[in-house]
């Protein structure tokens, strides 16, 4: 089966963190954190930069290494690494995702709908908060 090796941005600010709707593909309309894939000889954070400039306009500066998803989906195996990071300014344009939102991780989020790869990324920061 593939694998398909990713990056997503658990985006910090205050004691929220920002999630975003998908607005394409087989998860349009479920939230997640954003990112994307890992470039051929592409560092992590590095892929991380630049796919949150491409879907947001984002700056970004990644803080640290959160938590590795290894997920099975029925077509392929996702690899995803996560890193907490922060903006370097308030700029941020959704060019590929229909709706974004800060969200405390402690609150009832039991009406988000997440890709299911990400329910496993809001879990573990529920419990190290």
């Amino acid at each position: 089966m593939k694998t398909i090796n990713v990056v997503a941005g658990i985006i910090k600010k205050d004691n929220k963190i920002f999630i975003a709707e998908r607005g394409y593909g087989e998860f349009k309309g479920m939230y997640e954190f954003p990112g994307g894939k890992i470039e051929p000889g592409e560092e992590p954070k590095d892929a991380l930069k630049r796919e949150l400039y491409e879907e947001m306009q984002a700056h970004i500066e990644v803080d640290s290494f959160f938590y590795h998803v290894h997920y099975e989906y029925p077509d392929f195996i996702l690899e995803m690494d996560c890193f907490i990071c922060h903006l370097l300014d308030d700029h941020l344009v959704l060019l590929e995702h229909l709706d974004g939102k800060w969200i405390d991780p402690q609150d009832d989020n039991e009406a988000i709908v997440w890709v299911p790869a990400d329910i496993e990324v809001i879990n573990e920061l529920k419990k190290r908060s």
